[in-house]
């Protein structure tokens, strides 16, 4: 899954003036089948956007390290 860094925000926005560009010549032209993929890549960019700002809200989440005992390795016999 493709994930947005927050300083990435200002290229978001210059991706959506050119879709939204591209899709209003589309429908000027009348290229109905053209109107399709930069609709659907305006959801997906929109929904990264909105993810992204809510990361830059957030931060990461500490997760810590996990503690591990120190074991001696035993060799059994065998």
């Amino acid at each position: 899954m493709l994930s947005i860094k927050p300083k990435m925000l200002p290229q978001l926005a210059e991706l959506e003036e050119d879709l939204l560009a591209r899709r209003k010549r589309a429908v000027a032209e009348d290229w109905r089948g053209e109107i399709d993929g930069p609709d659907l890549t305006l959801t997906f960019l929109r929904s990264k956007r909105e993810q992204a700002r809510r990361f830059a809200r957030s931060g990461p989440v500490p997760l810590g390290l996990p503690v591990v005992p120190h074991q001696k390795h035993h060799v059994t016999p065998g």
